[in-house]
């Protein structure tokens, strides 16, 4: 079944080349929502530590396309595998709390850009996959995130591939929410890069799309 299920949100190939680019001597990092581990690709751009993902759902896990070094499946809220002040980096792309999170499970053949329609069953319980923007997709963030600070080494570096998205007309700003979220629980904010991408234009409203997607870089306690 592994080769025949897809992700629907996997790292964009432009943003890959610059998070190898910030792991440069970082010697292990983990990714706490990996999908199907595509972070591994930065060993093609040069990064030469370890690569740790950890997956809700255990058949994006279980698909191994890609040169990950440790898997892990569960809900990065409690990874409990996991000894305190582990990494030295994070890196991940949190869900984005758009329309891609629609649960909807179609009974016809009508293409769908979801997390649960490219899964093909429903999605675990605490998978923000199935989160809209909102106070549920928020709270669990929040939790983790803590966790992501617990497994973290004093001046780990944190890198968040997040965008904002456009709902009725309206941008949701929750680029500017994960950085304020992160700098409250003791991430020191580095910097915001802006990188633009081939954004999805397919669906409900396709002709408005930000143009970008964002990455976050923070430090943990101070360098």
């Amino acid at each position: 079944m592994s080769n025949k299920i897809k992700h629907p949100a996997t790292y964009s190939k432009v943003i890959l080349p610059e998070l190898a680019r910030f792991l440069v001597g970082i010697h292990e990092v983990l990714d706490p929502f990996a999908g199907t581990g595509k972070l591994a690709l930065i060993k093609e751009h040069g990064y030469r530590g370890r690569i740790v993902c950890n997956e809700i759902e255990p058949l994006w896990a279980g698909m191994n396309e890609y040169d990950v070094d440790e898997w892990h499946v569960g809900d990065a809220e409690n990874m409990s595998w996991c000894p305190d002040a582990r990494f030295d980096g994070i890196c991940t792309s949190p869900t984005y709390g758009n329309r891609m999170a629609d649960n909807y499970s179609a009974g016809d053949q009508s293409h769908r850009i979801t997390y649960r329609h490219y899964l093909g069953e429903p999605l675990k319980d605490g998978n923000t996959g199935s989160m809209q923007w909102g106070d549920a997709y928020r709270e669990k963030h929040v939790a983790v995130y803590q966790e992501c600070m617990r497994v973290s080494k004093r001046g780990a570096l944190i890198i968040i591939n997040v965008s904002d998205h456009i709902r009725k007309w309206e941008i949701m700003h929750v680029v500017d929410w994960h950085q304020r979220e992160l700098e409250l629980l003791g991430a020191e904010f580095l910097t915001n890069i802006e990188i633009e991408t081939p954004r999805m234009r397919f669906g409900r409203n396709s002709e408005l799309r930000v143009g970008h997607e964002n990455i976050l870089l923070f430090v943990v306690g101070g360098a």
